[in-house]
């Protein structure tokens, strides 16, 4: 078992043999998914589903009835 310990900014350090499985390097992202009480990390890349999935319910503020009805006829 690998451990880590959280920061008071919430951040944990990514052991190097999960980095090295995972060939995780600076600056790439990585997904939590949180499955029966157990968190799964994954990298992603920009065309990964699950990625664009949590960005889009991000932009859900421009989703309105309202804002189709203001954009309709542009």
């Amino acid at each position: 078992m690998l451990t880590s310990t959280l920061t008071s900014k919430g951040q944990a350090t990514i052991p190097s043999e999960i980095r090295k499985n995972l060939d995780l390097h600076a600056g790439d992202k990585v997904v939590f998914e949180i499955i029966d009480h157990q968190v799964i990390i994954r990298k992603i890349t920009p065309f990964d589903h699950v990625y664009h999935a949590g960005l889009a319910a991000t932009l859900s503020e421009w989703g309105s009835a309202e804002d189709d009805e203001a954009y309709r006829d542009l």
